[in-house]
């Protein structure tokens, strides 16, 4: 990448956004999983592996989002 430079001010911009829709994701899919659980009696195994498929979908969900992030606010620039 020569005659790029890294844009500080957008991966920090991106990475701030990433934490706080992360925490909103994640606690959601646990919160959902749990109430889904308790909902129709899954027992601990059921509730590990909804658990396990919420918080998947919430790691698709943050991956998309970084992306989308990054096509509008570029991490580097040309000098």
């Amino acid at each position: 990448m020569a005659g790029r430079r890294i844009v500080w001010q957008n991966v920090l911009t991106v990475v701030s956004a990433a934490i706080l829709i992360g925490a909103e994701v994640f606690g959601a899919a646990f919160a959902g999983s749990w109430a889904i659980a308790t909902l129709f009696d899954l027992g601990t195994i059921g509730a590990r592996a909804l658990d396990i498929v919420l918080m998947l979908c919430g790691v698709a969900i943050m991956a998309q989002f970084i992306r989308s992030a990054h096509l509008i606010e570029p991490f580097t620039a040309r000098r």
